[in-house]
């Protein structure tokens, strides 16, 4: 029986606990996962445990051996022999193994489970919570208060009808609160779009408002219920798009009036999620507030609040835009602040689906200008990527329509390494192969890593260009010594002898050989390589 040293019994302890947050219950995946690591434990198939400093090893017997290394301190960071990607069966197995010496392993996967449970209980209360709203309700007229009235004792009874719900139990509750109010929408399509339009509004701030009540951090939101925020956008700009089709009675005034006046609150509320709050702000604003009247009055209002936060001063900038004053909102995007960058792809657009090429033009270039920065304070590889991609897709059409293809290439540099792809395929497509290899030098791309195609291509049409390609190659597997990089090296020597004779400069070749013979005249098997490869005489 494995014993546990004392100091590894309080970090087992921390290590069940992050467990508990990094595999989720409600995770098809992730409870497969729990149930063959349970397996593999119960089979007695973790054996050769070992502590090692602050980290503990063991084998797995799986359909072949895992070597697994195991820290408690930081979980989420152990290793595994296997394939697997993240956390894997194998460190959960040994992970069980530990914890039976210290406590239940059953316990834990009780408490482990136990969120669903408490999903499925608040979902049943919440279901016929509705069920005893619905009976004092049913479809209600036209009457914006009552609306409003009826969303918030909704919400309230059912979301906080148990006291304060969990970040994980959030989903469920709301997803019942949501059917509960929509079951109230009048029968005419009109009246019934404008109240689910004041529905996603009403119920998007009352959801930020519980956030803040609760104390939920940013992280926690993000993990739990985010996408609840992103779903009411989504429907809220699809009951925009269909109300737009059609002209709007005049019994819509005041209730459209009401609801732009409750739109102020997604700006003003301090709530974590700013870009989500200030970008359904932006949407009604533009799709749905349209008078300028309206307009002008907002602009004051927002001015007039102090201190001026970060999404205030967006809104600001939004309506001035909407107002066609780019003089005074240049003058706020030009602000060094980094922050604006991702608000500038969704006012690229609006430029572009009206073709106003000669006003998109300032902010174009204040968005190229901002770009580098922004990406500089961006942690995830793949988020860079994915917003490389978004920021050429927002500016092509305007460097295609103007003819500034210098833009486009500018987004191009400013966003590398991320736009390499974009970027090689541009330069390869203009022939301007001066340039693409600069691309591969930036890059340290060696010239086994290029496709075929471009290299045959190249000696066709320009092979001067594959030249310092290949001197770069062979300097570096010179570099790197070893008979395999040596015979690696004569064989791309071997190709640059051949270029060089078709640009008929045999006269460079001989130098450089001779010039390289002479600086590796030590490394006999190098020498012993180009004498195998007949570069030089035997």
């Amino acid at each position: 029986m494995t014993m546990i040293p004392e100091r590894f019994v309080e970090p087992l302890q921390f290590a069940a606990q992050d467990l508990l947050g990094l595999l989720r219950a409600e995770s098809g995946e992730d409870e497969r996962l729990v149930q063959i690591g349970l397996m593999l434990f119960r089979q007695r198939l973790v054996y050769q445990i070992r502590f090692d400093g602050d980290r503990i090893s063991a084998i797995v017997q799986d359909v072949t051996p895992a070597k697994v290394h195991l820290d408690l301190e930081f979980i989420h960071l152990s290793e595994c022999s296997c394939p697997a990607d993240g956390f894997c069966r194998h460190q959960l197995a040994v992970f069980f193994q530990l914890l039976s010496h210290a406590k239940s392993v059953t316990n834990w996967v009780e408490e482990w489970r136990q969120p669903i449970k408490e999903k499925n209980t608040a979902k049943q209360w919440g279901l016929q919570k509705a069920k005893d709203l619905l009976k004092t309700a049913g479809s209600l007229k036209p009457d914006y208060d009552r609306w409003t009235a009826t969303f918030n004792e909704s919400f309230d009874a059912i979301m906080e009808g148990q006291g304060d719900p969990k970040p994980f139990i959030i989903p469920e509750l709301f997803q019942v609160y949501t059917r509960r109010w929509k079951a109230g929408a009048p029968f005419e399509q009109e009246w019934k779009l404008l109240y689910l339009l004041v529905g996603y509004v009403i119920s998007f701030k009352k959801l930020m408002e519980l956030s803040i009540k609760l104390g939920h951090t940013e992280d926690m939101i993000h993990r739990y219920y985010r996408h609840l925020f992103q779903t009411m956008m989504d429907e809220a700009v699809d009951v925009m798009n269909k109300l737009s089709v059609h002209s709007l009675p005049f019994a819509f005034d005041e209730f459209i009036v009401k609801l732009k006046d409750d739109s102020t609150g997604l700006l003003t509320i301090d709530f974590e999620l700013e870009y989500e709050r200030t970008h359904l702000y932006r949407l009604l604003w533009t799709n749905f507030f349209q008078k300028k009247d309206w307009c002008k009055k907002e602009i004051e209002k927002l001015e007039a609040i102090e201190p001026k936060t970060f999404p205030i001063i967006v809104g600001d900038l939004h309506l001035h835009i909407l107002q066609r004053d780019d003089e005074m909102a240049l003058r706020i995007v030009t602000v060094p602040e980094i922050a604006m960058t991702p608000y500038l792809l969704y006012w690229l657009d609006l430029f572009t689906s009206h073709k106003e090429w000669k006003r998109m033009g300032p902010y174009v270039e204040e968005f190229i200008k901002k770009l580098k920065d922004y990406l500089s304070i961006q942690e995830d590889y793949r988020a860079k990527a994915s917003y490389m991609k978004l920021a050429i897709k927002a500016v092509a059409p305007f460097c295609s329509a103007t003819g500034r293809p210098d833009l486009y290439e500018k987004v191009l540099i400013e966003t590398l390494p991320y736009s390499y792809s974009e970027y090689e395929y541009t330069l390869f497509d203009n022939k301007s192969f001066d340039k693409w290899a600069d691309l591969h030098a930036f890059m340290g791309y060696e010239i086994d890593m290029l496709h075929n195609d471009r290299i045959k291509a190249l000696e066709k049409q320009d092979p001067a260009k594959l030249l310092p390609l290949y001197h770069h190659s062979i300097h570096d597997h010179i570099s790197l010594r070893g008979r395999d990089h040596y015979r690696e090296a004569v064989r791309k020597m071997k190709k640059l002898r051949t270029l060089y004779k078709k640009l008929k400069r045999q006269d460079d070749w001989e130098l450089f050989l001779e010039t390289l013979l002479e600086k590796t005249k030590r490394l006999r098997a190098f020498q012993e390589e180009c004498k195998r490869g007949k570069l030089i005489d035997a």
